[in-house]
């Protein structure tokens, strides 16, 4: 049985199962098997979310995700890390539960719960972004990947208010994440790509017509959501995504850049569903291990920060190699 203070919180942070589905949220979607599958994942978050907010342990919070399909986990890991992080928040600490959750049984599903941080952040006042990200040392891919924070928090802004950044295209107030107020922009267009795979239902052209409603400067960030979603969401038929990779242009780089990084993660936390080989196969030309395998080598050595962040820097080395398919062959 719920807690009365969880019950509470839920009901302050959280929208309903009902309120994150693709008709209450008014989204163009023509409900079919695929789009209900998809329509299932913010669910899976919620009921992560839900969990996290009540489980009095971590060993109960697990027990429960353990019930969570795997292909579905680690979204419902997502919810779980936003709920930790807003209850670090209100108890004024600084990451204590959700370290202990990332350090954890979430660690399989790293990339996602940095996601889930973001969107803690959407219901949290700026001032106390300060403290929402843990320390992770020790952690693979920590703080490089943090950045998926600020992608989360634009997935959630475009998702729940797609009037204001969507339909108008507005564009956020920077904030100096990990210390780079400059690239919040781009890693915040990144997750509104990834919510036009979603709002749109996965459905290529809707998808391809929405990037394009937005300034040429924020194309390729948003190809790269797009490339995201549709490998490691899935929505789509593999000669959909070929027609995808067609109308990307010259951000097809972009576009499969995102879909390397979405396999990387599919691989890491243990469970590649087939529409992530498909997806990678159309929009990257490798397969799901190849990618994960090409996502690790060009990272070897280090990353520079020439460009921005490591993390952008991954990015980059990941679109020069697709670019390049003598190289790209070599992995």
């Amino acid at each position: 049985m719920p807690t009365a203070l969880g019950a509470m919180r839920s009901l302050m942070m959280t929208p309903s199962l009902a309120e994150v589905g693709f008709a209450r949220r008014g989204f163009p979607v023509r409900e079919t098997e695929a789009t209900r599958r998809l329509e299932a994942i913010p669910q899976s978050v919620i009921c992560g979310f839900e969990w996290g907010i009540d489980a009095r342990t971590l060993w109960e919070l697990e027990r429960r995700l353990a019930l969570v399909e795997p292909e579905m986990r680690g979204f419902a890991y997502e919810g779980a890390t936003m709920a930790y992080t807003i209850r670090d928040a209100m108890a004024g600490g600084r990451g204590t539960r959700a370290r202990e959750l990332m350090q954890g049984p979430a660690q399989p599903h790293v990339f996602l719960t940095y996601i889930g941080i973001g969107f803690a952040m959407a219901r949290l006042p700026r001032p106390l972004w300060r403290g929402v990200l843990p320390d992770l040392t020790g952690v693979p891919y920590h703080p490089t990947m943090s950045w998926l924070a600020v992608d989360g928090l634009g997935f959630d802004r475009a998702y729940f208010d797609t009037e204001k950044w969507v339909n108008r295209q507005a564009r956020p107030k920077p904030y100096p994440w990990d210390g780079n107020a400059g690239y919040f922009p781009r890693a915040w267009d990144q997750g509104v790509g990834r919510a036009l795979w979603f709002i749109h239902g996965g459905q290529v052209d809707p998808v391809t017509d929405a990037v394009a409603a937005f300034a040429e400067d924020r194309h390729a960030d948003l190809w790269s959501g797009v490339g995201l979603a549709a490998t490691f969401a899935g929505g789509s038929a593999a000669e959909d995504l070929a027609r995808l990779r067609e109308l990307a242009g010259t951000h097809r780089a972009d576009l499969g850049q995102g879909s390397v990084f979405a396999a990387k993660a599919r691989t890491y936390a243990g469970h590649v569903p087939e529409h992530t080989e498909a997806a990678v196969n159309a929009l990257a030309g490798l397969d799901a291990a190849a990618a994960a395998q090409l996502a690790d080598e060009v990272a070897e050595g280090g990353l520079d920060a020439s460009d921005g962040p490591h993390y952008e820097s991954w990015r980059r080395r990941v679109r020069e190699s697709l670019r390049v398919p003598a190289a790209r062959a070599r992995h």
